[in-house]
C-alpha cells in the first residue's frame, strides 16, 4: 500500500467514525480568496483519488475560456475536522493543488508555486522557515457607510475584562490548537479592537495553509458571536494598521543556517539573504503588499517601513534582527516587516524566499545597518510598475500568473483613482 492510499484510507475512516457530513476541498485565487467545493461523504473516494473538475476560467487569475478545465487535487496530508461544527453533522477541510488535467502543476495555482521555489530552495540543500505575526481587527459590523467601530478600546498588550474581543481571541487560539496549529502567543495590539495572534514557526507551505486557516477561523468565530472581524491593512485612520511581520530562516543539515560569527550572531548566508531582501524590496511589494489599501499603512511615522533598510531594533525598519534569548541559538531569524495580514500567503513566502535567496547566491554584500537603499513603493501603482519590470518576479511566479497579477492590480488602480473620497468632499468643496 502507497503512503497515499494509505492517507486516503485514513480520512475516508475518519469520516465515517466522526459523523462527517461534508468536506471542503479548499484552495486559493492568485490574490488569496478562498475557494472551495463542499463534497459528500458518498462523493469522497472518487474526489480524493482524481480530484475535482472544474471550469478554471471562473476563477480569476486561472484559465482562459479555450483552455479551462482544470483539477482540484486534495492534498491528504492537511486533512483536518473543523472544531466549531457539532458531532454528527461534523464538517472537514483539505487543502488542494490545483493541476491540469493531465496532472502537471497549473502555472497559475499560488500553492504550486509556492511549492516549486521550495523545491528549488530544497535543491541547493536548504529548508525555508516562517513564523507570521497576524494582525487584525474586531469591529461591531463591517458597514462602509457607517464606518467599522473598534469593538475595544485597549492598547498593546492591555488585559482587559473578558470582553468580547478578549474571548473570541483566547476561543480563536484554542479552536487553532484543537486543528493542530501552533501558537506562540496572542495578544492586544496598539489600536482600538486590533489583536495579533502569533504562529510557532515551520516550513513555509504549512504555514502558508495555516495563515489561510487562521483568516477563516477569526472570521467565523467573530460571524458566530454576531460580530466582524477584518484583516484589511489599515481600516481606521490614525492608528496604526495591521501588518504580518514575518520571522524567517534557512536550515540546511537540520541546522540553522543564518547562525554564524558575523554581526549580531549572524552567519555569512544570513547577511547575504538580508540584503537580498533589502535590494529586491520595491519589485516584491506588490505581492506582500497587494491592495490600493495597503499603501495607506507604508506611510512615514508609523511602525511599518517606508525605506529598505535592515536594523537591529529600529521598528520602522525593512528587515529587524531579533534578539535570541540565552540557550535558543537555534532561534536565530530575520524579520521582514513590510507585508500585511492580507497578502496572499503562498505568493509572499515564495517571493521573500527568492529575494533573499538571489543575495545568497549572488554574493550580495550587506549594507552599513540603517543605511537607506531605497524608498518602498508609496502606492499600488508604483508597486505594480516595479513587479512588472522585474526580472525576479517573473522568473519566482511564472509568466501566466504575473500577467493576470498585472492586469487585475491596474484595473484595481484605475477603478481607486476615479473615485472621489470623503477627504476630497470635505477639503476641497467649500473651498474651491
Amino acid at each position: 500500500m502507497t503512503n497515499m492510499q494509505s492517507q486516503a484510507q485514513y480520512v475516508l475512516r475518519t469520516v465515517e467514525e466522526r459523523g462527517v457530513r461534508f468536506v471542503q476541498l479548499w484552495f486559493t485565487d492568485v490574490l488569496g480568496r478562498h475557494k472551495a467545493f463542499h463534497v459528500t461523504p458518498a462523493e469522497l473516494e472518487d474526489a480524493l483519488d482524481q480530484g475535482m473538475t472544474f471550469d478554471g476560467s471562473a476563477i480569476d487569475g486561472f484559465s482562459r475560456t479555450t483552455e479551462s478545465d482544470l483539477l482540484a487535487r486534495p492534498d491528504l496530508t492537511t486533512f483536518q475536522l473543523l472544531p466549531w461544527y457539532e458531532r454528527g453533522a461534523g464538517v472537514a477541510r483539505v487543502f488542494c493543488d490545483i493541476v491540469n488535467i493531465d496532472g502537471t502543476a497549473f502555472e497559475g495555482c499560488p500553492r504550486q508555486q509556492l511549492r516549486r521555489v521550495l523545491d528549488e530552495a530544497r535543491a541547493k540543500g536548504f529548508t525555508f522557515f516562517v513564523a507570521p505575526e497576524m494582525e487584525y481587527f474586531y469591529f461591531a459590523d463591517l458597514d462602509p457607510a457607517t464606518g467599522p467601530v473598534p469593538l475595544d478600546t485597549g492598547s498593546y498588550f492591555d488585559l482587559l475584562p473578558d470582553d468580547t474581543p478578549s474571548q473570541l481571541r483566547r476561543q480563536t487560539v484554542l479552536t487553532l490548537e484543537e486543528m493542530g496549529i501552533g501558537v506562540e502567543h496572542a495578544q492586544h495590539e496598539d489600536a482600538p479592537g486590533q489583536h495579533e495572534i502569533d504562529l510557532r514557526y515551520t516550513d513555509a507551505l504549512t504555514m502558508a495553509d495555516t495563515v489561510m486557516s487562521l483568516r477563516h477561523v477569526v472570521k467565523e468565530l467573530a460571524r458566530q458571536s454576531g460580530v466582524a472581524a477584518s484583516f484589511m491593512p489599515k481600516p481606521l485612520i490614525g492608528v496604526q494598521g495591521s501588518g504580518m511581520h514575518t520571522h524567517l530562516s534557512l536550515w540546511r543539515d537540520e541546522k540553522n543556517a543564518f547562525i554564524g560569527e558575523h554581526t549580531y550572531g549572524l552567519s555569512d548566508l544570513a547577511t547575504k539573504f538580508i540584503a537580498g531582501l533589502v535590494r529586491h524590496a520595491p519589485e516584491i511589494t506588490a505581492v506582500t503588499n497587494q491592495w490600493v489599501n495597503s499603501y495607506k499603512r507604508l506611510v512615514p511615522g508609523g511602525e511599518a517601513p517606508v525605506d529598505a533598510k535592515w536594523a537591529r531594533f529600529d521598528t520602522a525598519a525593512l528587515v529587524r534582527v531579533p534578539s535570541v534569548k540565552p540557550g535558543r541559538i537555534d532561534s536565530t531569524r530575520i524579520e521582514y516587516r513590510s507585508p500585511d495580514s492580507a497578502a496572499n500567503p503562498y505568493l509572499a513566502f515564495a517571493v521573500m524566499l527568492a529575494a533573499g535567496l538571489r543575495g545568497v547566491m549572488g554574493n550580495y554584500e550587506l549594507p552599513p545597518e540603517g543605511e537607506r537603499t531605497a524608498a518602498l513603493p508609496q502606492s499600488l501603482a508604483q508597486a505594480v510598475d516595479l513587479m512588472a519590470c522585474s526580472s525576479l518576479m517573473h522568473e519566482t511566479l511564472g509568466s501566466h500568473l504575473v500577467e493576470w497579477f498585472l492586469r487585475n492590480k491596474r484595473a484595481e488602480w484605475d477603478a481607486y483613482r476615479g473615485q472621489v473620497t470623503p477627504f476630497e468632499l470635505e477639503r476641497y468643496l467649500p473651498l474651491l
